[in-house]
């Protein structure tokens, strides 16, 4: 397996400070050796305030690019889930921010040092261009920083997580381009799978699946004239021994390297091939809102809107899609993909399960599983939707509310509580269709 951990991000900053290092002991040698007559024109005194004050002002600014970090951080922790500090922590423009900020300072410094160097009474012409470019360069990295502080809000954080959602659903189920680049032909297909003759298992530290290189398992398993099925689904977390994979009725060994090399592995879940992450992620918010000691359904609600979205596209795609064929129309690969039930679970059943008691959320659970009953185009899925309706419904009528609240509670509303809509009205206009 390909472990796709990434190269730590402090490294950054770092590349900065040895660029500046290195144009700091380059830079002005040059132009005192070969434009020595060049002159910014500024007063010794004056170009020594100005170097000094930038370098120590860059020092400070670094310090409150730590304390954002830790906001973002904190904050994204205890008030949506610990699952976004990694979104969170891993936004490289923190790295670069601290990395120009400490590229300024460097290079405040290495002017400082060399202005009215062996006594010639100037400062540097270009060292200081350097330096006041550099000074506007971290003040506008300052200002987007601060900026990226508004994506700390609720309705921001929401939009994000769907929007890297149907990010996903669109490059996974879209129909495939005919741009002339070898593609892979998906379809779904009887199982008869001959006797595994060879599996691969897992060996090392937990490490999450990522991404699989469906085209090369394919490739491999035509070569060896076999079968490749995977025991494990992207998301899943792998430990020491698990079975990753087995190869059926192969003409002759595939070397495990380059099936290892096919499988991509992170220390945490990320949202290539895996729509379930971003839903995972928004339900995370919906029932930590819901918590007893949050208790903030407008929250869910609001996490509802974006799930409802996904599960829409979701539910007008081709889901069916573990099976996989070489040109010949031989299978060649089977991997483990998510039903529509499985989404319909993951989506609903723990924000069902903590809401039953919020005549807000259940009324927006209403109007997502009514909106997804009259969308999705087979009578299989459909089914299903309203099986999830009348379990709801099962769960309302065991509610603690009172009659006048379960009769609300009954009634759709895509605010949860702001428009009451009757079930049974024709055409109404907020109804997806």
């Amino acid at each position: 397996m390909r472990d796709e951990t990434r190269l730590p991000l402090w490294l950054i900053p770092t590349g900065y400070v040895v660029a500046t290092v290195a144009t700091g002991e380059i830079l002005p040698r040059l132009e005192y050796a070969y434009w020595g007559t060049l002159a910014s024109g500024m007063r010794t005194e004056s170009a020594l305030a100005f170097f000094s004050s930038v370098s120590s002002g860059m020092m400070a600014l670094a310090g409150i690019v730590f304390a954002i970090a830790f906001v973002m951080v904190q904050f994204g922790a205890s008030a949506y889930s610990p699952r976004l500090v990694v979104v969170f922590a891993n936004d490289s423009s923190l790295y670069h921010t601290l990395g120009i900020f400490s590229a300024t300072f460097g290079y405040s410094l290495a002017a400082l040092a060399w202005t009215n160097h062996g006594g010639s009474g100037a400062a540097p012409l270009f060292s200081t261009i350097a330096v006041v470019v550099l000074l506007v360069v971290s003040l506008l990295a300052f200002a987007r920083l601060v900026q990226k502080l508004a994506d700390l809000q609720i309705t921001n954080v929401l939009d994000a997580l769907g929007e890297k959602g149907r990010n996903v659903i669109e490059n996974m189920f879209r129909p495939d381009a005919d741009d002339g680049r070898e593609r892979c032909r998906v379809a779904a297909a009887p199982l008869d799978l001959g006797q595994a003759l060879q599996t691969l298992r897992y060996s090392g530290r937990p490490r999450a699946i990522t991404q699989l290189d469906v085209c090369a398992l394919v490739r491999l398993a035509q070569d060896a004239d076999a079968v490749i099925a995977l025991d494990c689904a992207v998301g899943d977390t792998l430990v020491a021994n698990t079975a990753m994979l087995r190869v059926h009725g192969a003409a002759k060994p595939i070397p495990e390297r380059m099936l290892v090399h096919a499988v991509h592995l992170a220390r945490a879940r990320t949202f290539v091939q895996d729509p379930k992450y971003a839903i995972r992620l928004l339900v995370d918010i919906a029932i930590r809102a819901l918590s007893p000691a949050v208790n903030d359904p407008t929250t869910a609600v609001q996490a509802l809107d974006q799930i409802e979205d996904l599960l829409q596209r979701l539910g007008q795609s081709e889901l069916d899609a573990g099976r996989v064929y070489d040109a010949g129309g031989k299978l060649r690969l089977i991997f483990p993909m998510p039903t529509w039930q499985d989404y319909l679970e993951l989506a609903f059943d723990e924000i069902r399960q903590f809401g039953t008691t919020s005549i807000q959320v259940v009324r927006r659970l209403r109007s997502a599983l009514t909106g997804l009953a009259e969308s999705v185009h087979t009578d299989a899925r459909r089914s299903l939707v309203r099986h999830y309706l009348e379990h709801l419904n099962s769960d309302i009528d065991r509610s603690e509310f009172d009659d006048e609240d379960r009769v609300a509670a009954l009634q759709e509303d895509r605010q949860g509580l702001g428009l009451s809509r009757n079930s049974a009205t024709e055409g109404s206009p907020c109804s997806p269709g």
